[in-house]
C-alpha cells in the first residue's frame, strides 16, 4: 500500500510545492544584484562658490547691539543685515550659555514700523535678556 498525496477527496496535500516561493525569492535577489551597484555610484558636480566674504559677524557671548537707522537699515554689532539673517543671530545667541544680553537702539527718526518688525522678530526668537538703550533721545519728542 502506497502511500498517495492528496489522491482521495477531501484529505489534505501532503507536501507543499515551494517551486514557486523559489522563482519568487530568485527573482528578489537577481533584482537586489542589479539595483545595489547602482546606488553605490556617485556623480562628482562642481558648484559655484559665493564669492562674497560672507563670514558673519562674531556673536558677543556678553552683549549685542541692534541699532536700527533713519534709512531703514538694521544693524547687528555695527553690520547690517536683513530680518532673516536677525533672526538666525538670536536663535544662535539664545543656545548660548550664558545667554548674552540684546541692546535694541532704534535712532529717534527711525520708521516705527521697521522697530515693530525688530520686536516682532526678538519676540518670536523668545529672547530673554533685552534692553532699549538711549531712550534720552526721546525726551524731546
Amino acid at each position: 500500500m502506497a502511500m498517495a498525496a492528496g489522491t482521495a477527496e477531501g484529505e489534505p496535500m501532503m507536501d507543499v510545492n515551494t517551486t514557486p516561493l523559489i522563482d519568487v525569492m530568485l527573482v528578489l535577489l537577481i533584482m537586489f544584484i542589479i539595483t545595489i551597484p547602482i546606488q553605490t555610484h556617485a556623480v562628482k558636480l562642481d558648484l559655484p562658490q559665493d564669492s562674497q566674504d560672507s563670514t558673519p559677524p562674531p556673536i558677543n557671548p556678553v552683549k549685542n547691539k541692534i541699532v536700527i537707522t533713519p534709512t531703514g537699515q538694521t544693524l547687528w554689532n555695527g553690520t547690517p543685515l536683513d530680518l532673516v539673517t536677525l533672526r538666525q543671530y538670536l536663535d544662535q545667541t539664545q543656545t548660548m550659555s550664558p545667554i548674552p544680553e540684546l541692546h535694541l537702539q532704534p535712532d529717534p527718526q527711525a520708521r516705527y514700523e521697521l522697530v515693530d518688525e525688530v520686536l516682532a522678530v526678538t519676540k518670536r526668537a523668545k529672547v530673554e535678556k533685552m534692553g532699549f538703550v538711549g531712550n534720552e533721545a526721546y525726551s524731546n519728542f
